[in-house]
């Protein structure tokens, strides 16, 4: 039987970060206030610019350097200053206090701890569907592959059992920081135009956001989504 050779560096770090990130996920799944999810965000953006790094300097992709300082410029910086922006003064007024940036809380529909075994179940459900896949090779640790698999689903769990638009918001730039760790394994090689382009989904993204939070805002006085369901056409 052949010896099993031991995971290089890169495969390593690749599987470190991309588990400290879906614990992070889970962090926000357990959090009540829409300012601690936004700091759990910024820290998990800071990994993927991290990883980033990495993969450049152990495959001398000096391209990704610079994808890595617009990730950090716009994930770690910009996004979340706009969203506290928004959540400070949604519509231009002061906001009540359940909605400023400590605030709405109260606006899940599962209480924490149902919310994080359901984010377990979900997690299960995308790490063995991708490590089915079978997908192998330096450029693609399958560990890091299948845990944004489950990041992509635990995602899409936030955005569910939360009411309010700012944890939407949140839950959506956590699922596009799902997408960027799985492009950045599978393809790290790609021409910087056409990975920076990526980024351009976030900014439009954060645009509908925010002009969906204003919005809402000053319609309904409140951040929530609850009352959307008796809308009749």
């Amino acid at each position: 039987m052949d010896p099993v050779a031991a995971p290089g560096v890169y495969q390593g770090v690749a599987n470190v970060i991309a588990a400290v990130m879906l614990l992070i996920e889970f962090g926000m799944l357990r959090q009540a206030l829409a300012r601690d999810q936004l700091r759990l965000y910024m820290a998990q953006s800071a990994l993927i610019s991290v990883l980033a790094i990495v993969i450049a300097t152990d495959r001398n992709l000096p391209d990704l350097y610079v994808l890595a300082a617009l990730s950090a410029a716009l994930k770690v910086v910009a996004v979340p200053l706009v969203l506290r922006r928004l959540l400070g003064r949604p519509g231009g007024k002061s906001a009540p206090d359940e909605e400023e940036p400590g605030g709405v809380a109260g606006s899940q529909t599962l209480s924490p701890a149902s919310a994080v075994l359901a984010g377990i179940v979900l997690a299960g459900i995308g790490f063995f569907c991708f490590g089915t896949m079978q997908i192998q090779g330096a450029a693609a640790p399958a560990t890091a592959l299948s845990i944004a698999g489950a990041m992509v689903l635990v995602a899409f769990g936030l955005m569910i059992v939360r009411r309010d638009v700012a944890s939407q918001a949140i839950g959506f730039f956590s699922l596009e920081n799902a997408i960027s760790l799985a492009a950045l394994v599978v393809a790290s090689g790609l021409p910087l135009i056409l990975e920076t382009a990526f980024l351009f989904d976030l900014l439009v993204a954060v645009v509908v956001f925010g002009m969906l939070i204003r919005g809402h805002h000053a319609r309904a006085e409140s951040l929530s989504t609850a009352d959307l369901t008796r809308l009749r056409g």
